[in-house]
């Protein structure tokens, strides 16, 4: 890890055998039941005639990267920088910078930048706010909580 980093969730099941194969950037979000996988364990049942067949290539993850819930990360994957990668998603090839994927396989769905600005007209503007404050926000804003 290179810097700043937040992990949702445990850890535990979250790097295959060889965690030292994945470099993570700064400011990277790890959101609960991601996984990154830096090897191909279906080579294991052809070692007795292929002893040393082995397939495996590390995992970058650049700087401003959030990665969504239970997503797969595939070994010889780069994710560039400013990047947001949906829940559930699968990816199996590079991504580029100021770019977001999802699917199974993940696929580019729109820039970061068109993604943005379409949050910047869905905020709520309490971003700055923490703990006990955005609670009461949240239940001013939706209305939850309260007893009729």
């Amino acid at each position: 890890m290179k810097g700043d980093v937040t992990i949702y969730g445990s850890a535990l099941n979250m790097f295959s055998a060889e965690p030292y194969m994945v470099t993570l950037g700064n400011n990277v979000f790890i959101s609960v039941g991601v996984r990154f996988v830096c090897h191909d364990g279906s080579t294991l049942p052809f070692r007795k005639h292929y002893p040393s067949l082995d397939i495996a290539a590390p995992i970058i993850v650049g700087d401003n990267v959030f990665i969504g819930a239970g997503a797969l990360i595939l070994k010889g994957v780069a994710i560039g920088n400013d990047c947001i990668v949906g829940a559930n998603s699968v990816v199996t090839k590079d991504v580029p910078s100021g770019h977001i994927v999802a699917g199974n396989p993940a696929k580019i769905i729109k820039t970061t930048a068109e993604w943005l600005e379409s949050a910047r007209l869905r905020s709520l503007e309490i971003g700055h706010l923490h703990g006990e404050k955005k609670h009461r926000e949240y239940k001013r804003i939706f209305g939850v909580g309260k007893t009729t």
